[in-house]
């Protein structure tokens, strides 16, 4: 397996400072997309700065092993605290980005909110990292991936159609459809910011990300050509040369063989290329996904996979997290590192002239508060007192410049984990 850790988490040849280098982040700490966006932007050399909550993390594991929090360094701040929200506004000063995923009016409530952060730095950039965004009728509600990608029309599309819909871990909706999507909406509202001096609230929602991944099976389904159900399409294994086929040995190859050039040479490995059904014929699909099945199970995945190595028949071995890294071609690509002797995925995409990398461990609640408090010039950090009276913190009770909406009321609730109990 061609992982590396040389104590720098550098990989082949000398790692660069990565294309995000000098552009400093603060994150609020949270669970799911937030954090995950957060170190996307770390592993592309942001100065990512997590402001945890005393108490730890949520994420009910080891914070050592979390590696959401690599390449990132940590602050413990008490924002429920007299002075915690002056800490966290003299971060957002010195900040280009500012990432939370608390419940809409929750970081109004708590004094770090957009209007409190532009009023101290008119060119942050304000990422909100919810599942249901920050407007309409469920958006103060509690929800998880799943409940984001079912009412989007996303999960209904996974799965067999007489079973229920197939759950795609959290990748679809809290990765792809949120976390990826606040990555992109904080970068263009960066270039935004530089160009005008102006910055901006970027509202990222699970909700809207993940439907937006279904723009091109929409515009299929207008053209009639999806049906709106599970398993009876080109693409969502209604057809027998895309979906996967158990083994002799009780695992999995996954076939994509679309093209016709690809699926002759799919048939010709496969052994029945002189009998195989027309496969442009709908009803006898049974009879050819029956027939690809019952090679399949004729051998072993391992098997198979020699059959089909190197060729264009559009065939793969489905691999469990355990075995990807071993697999030739990411071993060879070093797709997956090992950094503290941890194996997990390198930082992605790739750049020829800044090069990412994985340069440190999961950040532990409060490790870095020395470093940052030298490094950002913020003796706040380490000297609480100092930051109680800042410029631009609303006493409560009282709304300051730039507020959205009233401050914390004296004697009221303090937040439940500053109300972020789900994106």
């Amino acid at each position: 397996m061609a992982v590396t850790d040389d104590g720098n988490g550098a990989g082949p040849g000398a790692p660069g400072p990565g294309p995000l280098a000098g552009v400093r982040v603060v994150e609020l700490a949270g669970i799911g997309p937030g954090p995950f966006a957060a170190m996307l932007l770390a592993d592309l050399g942001a100065d990512v700065v997590r402001v945890d909550r005393p108490g730890g993390g949520a994420l009910g594991i080891d914070p050592a092993h979390d590696l959401t929090q690599r390449n990132k360094r940590s602050v413990l701040v008490d924002l429920k605290s007299a002075d915690g929200p002056a800490r966290v506004l003299e971060l957002a000063e010195r900040a280009d980005v500012f990432i939370e995923g608390f419940r809409p009016g929750v970081a109004e409530r708590l004094g770090v909110g957009p209007g409190h952060c532009h009023a101290r730095n008119p060119r942050l950039v304000y990422g909100r990292m919810t599942g249901w965004g920050q407007q309409g009728p469920l958006a103060r509600t509690a929800g998880h991936d799943i409940a984001y990608i079912a009412v989007t029309g996303a999960l209904g599309m996974i799965g067999d159609p007489d079973r229920p819909p197939a759950v795609p871990a959290n990748l679809l909706g809290d990765y792809a459809g949120g976390s990826l999507y606040l990555v992109i909406g904080v970068l263009a509202a960066l270039q935004h910011a530089r160009a005008t001096g102006s910055g901006q609230v970027v509202d990222a929602a699970v909700v809207d990300g993940t439907a937006h991944l279904t723009t091109m099976i929409h515009g299929m389904l207008s053209a009639g050509a999806w049906q709106d159900r599970r398993r009876a399409n080109l693409l969502d294994g209604g057809c027998p040369f895309y979906g996967t086929y158990e083994t002799a040995d009780g695992r999995y190859m996954a076939v994509g063989a679309l093209e016709q050039r690809f699926y002759d040479t799919f048939t010709g490995l496969l052994g029945i290329a002189d009998r195989a059904p027309d496969r442009t014929d709908p009803a006898r699909h049974g009879e050819l996904r029956a027939l690809v099945a019952a090679r399949f199970r004729s051998r072993t995945r391992q098997e198979w996979t020699e059959v089909f190595a190197g060729s264009d028949a559009c065939v793969a071995p489905v691999l469990s997290l355990g075995e990807a890294p071993h697999h030739p071609h990411l071993a060879a690509r070093s797709t997956f590192t090992t950094f503290g002797g941890t194996v997990q995925p390198a930082p992605a995409p790739r750049f020829s002239a800044t090069p990412a990398a994985v340069t440190r461990p999961p950040a532990l609640p409060g490790a870095h508060t020395g470093e940052v408090a030298r490094d950002w010039g913020l003796p706040g950090l380490l000297d609480p007192g100092r930051a109680a009276t800042a410029p631009g913190v609303t006493e409560p009770g009282t709304t300051g410049p730039g507020t959205t909406g009233p401050g914390p009321r004296a004697g009221a609730p303090a937040p439940t984990h500053h109300e972020r109990l789900d994106p």
